[in-house]
Order: structure tokens, then C-alpha cells, then sequence
């Protein structure tokens, strides 16, 4: 087998001339991915390195750059693509990657199971707004089972606030046959602590729920690897 230092004339540290051992493509057809680390899967998206680095020692910079994968995977495309040796399409093929997870996240919790608990809504978003920078609200409309109808993306806000409007809202509600409906928003800061406005709110859309004859059912803040219900902090 050619090793690195046989390698003839190359401009940059190329993963094909290491050993079979710590290639990360090999590894992870030897022991599958489960077992690789965060830099070894990072490593097969981009797929090659850099002058002078190998894939994997790019993937470890990134990780270093970031300060960890929660974090990559909140970047933006822009950011990413302004590290050296990194460029548009690694950012892209990364950008693309990092979704499809959180996609796959996302179904593989809601696929028809009822969202009968905090706790599995907390599951199923958890791995798209844990990291988020800004303020996203979600609504979710679930049938008279609490099976999942339809996700929707209601308001982007700042740091500090989004603004949400019950009428539209619950005519979302209506319109998809709902028979319920659970809210949910991210907390950038990571603390899950309800505002005095998020104990407001959801006193609102619980009372116009009452009005419309649609269950609102919980409102639910997540933070960065925790969550909170505030039906059972008693604010519905």
C-alpha cells in the first residue's frame, strides 16, 4: 500500500494514500456510523481536504471553528463557506447534509405517532430549533388522535420576541380539519424559562381556542437540550 510519505508530488495531504485504518469512508463501511466520530462523518460529507490537510484534519477545524456539531449545524451557509478551504460547494454539501438529518429526525419522531406528551413534542423538534440563533414559533395541528396533521412555520421574531396573531393562526388550524393544536418556540439563550409575554400568549390562543372549538392543547419552549410545557407549569 502507497502511504503519505510515498505519495508522489501531491499539493495537499490526499486521504487516499493514508492508511485503510483511518480512512473514515472505510471505517465507516467496516464498523458503521453509529461508531464514528462527529469529524470522521464531517470528513466523508466534504469528501477531500485542503492544501496541506486531509479531510479529516479540515472536519476537526471545522468543529474547532464552530465549537462543536450543535453549532455547525446552526451556521450559516455564508459562514461556513468563508473558511479557508471550505468554499461554496463544501458549504453546500454540508448545508444539505446537516437538513436532510434534521428532516430525518423530524419524521422518523412524527411518522403518525401520536404527540400524546410534552415530551414527544420536545423529541420531535428538538433537533431543529435546539440550536437556532432566532426566535422560530411552530404550530402543529393534530387530529382528534393528536396525530400529527400539518407542521407550520407561524413567525420568525428577534432574540427576544415573535409576534403571533391567534386569527391567523387558528384559520390555519381550521383550515387543515384540526382538532388541536400545540405551539412551540426556541429560546436562543438555551434557558427555557417562560417569559412574562409567553405566559401571556398563551393565554390568549388557549382562549381563543375555547372560543373556536379547537383544543389547544400545550404551548412548548426549547432550549439547548431541554424543554418546557407551560400546560404543566399551570399557565393554561
Amino acid at each position: 500500500m502507497t502511504s503519505a510519505a510515498e505519495a508522489p508530488n501531491v499539493k495537499h495531504i490526499v486521504t487516499k494514500y493514508l492508511p485503510e485504518s483511518i480512512r473514515p469512508r472505510e471505517r465507516l463501511a467496516a464498523i458503521g456510523a453509529p461508531r464514528l466520530s462527529n469529524s470522521e462523518l464531517i470528513a466523508i460529507v466534504i469528501g477531500t481536504g485542503g492544501r496541506g490537510v486531509t479531510s479529516l484534519q479540515m472536519a476537526e477545524k471545522l468543529m474547532g471553528t464552530f465549537g462543536g456539531v450543535g453549532k455547525l449545524g446552526a451556521s450559516d451557509f455564508h459562514d461556513l463557506a468563508a473558511v479557508s478551504g471550505i468554499g461554496p460547494a463544501k458549504a453546500a454539501q454540508l448545508i444539505a447534509a446537516i437538513e436532510l438529518g434534521k428532516r430525518a429526525g423530524s419524521e422518523t419522531a412524527s411518522s403518525k405517532k401520536p404527540l400524546s406528551s410534552p415530551q414527544k413534542v420536545a423529541e420531535m423538534l428538538m433537533p431543529m430549533m435546539r440550536y437556532l440563533e432566532i426566535e422560530h414559533f411552530k404550530a402543529l395541528i393534530v387530529n382528534n388522535k393528536n396525530q400529527l396533521i400539518k407542521s407550520v412555520d407561524v413567525a420568525v421574531g428577534s432574540l427576544s420576541a415573535a409576534i403571533i396573531h391567534p386569527r391567523e393562526l387558528y384559520k390555519t388550524a381550521i383550515r387543515a380539519n384540526g382538532a388541536g393544536l400545540i405551539v412551540a418556540h426556541n429560546h436562543p439563550s438555551g434557558d427555557v424559562t417562560p417569559s412574562r409575554e409567553d405566559i401571556v400568549l398563551t393565554r390568549r390562543l388557549a382562549e381563543a381556542g375555547r372560543i373556536l372549538g379547537i383544543d389547544f392543547i400545550d404551548h412548548i419552549i426549547i432550549g439547548d437540550g431541554c424543554w418546557l410545557s407551560l400546560k404543566e407549569q399551570g399557565c393554561l
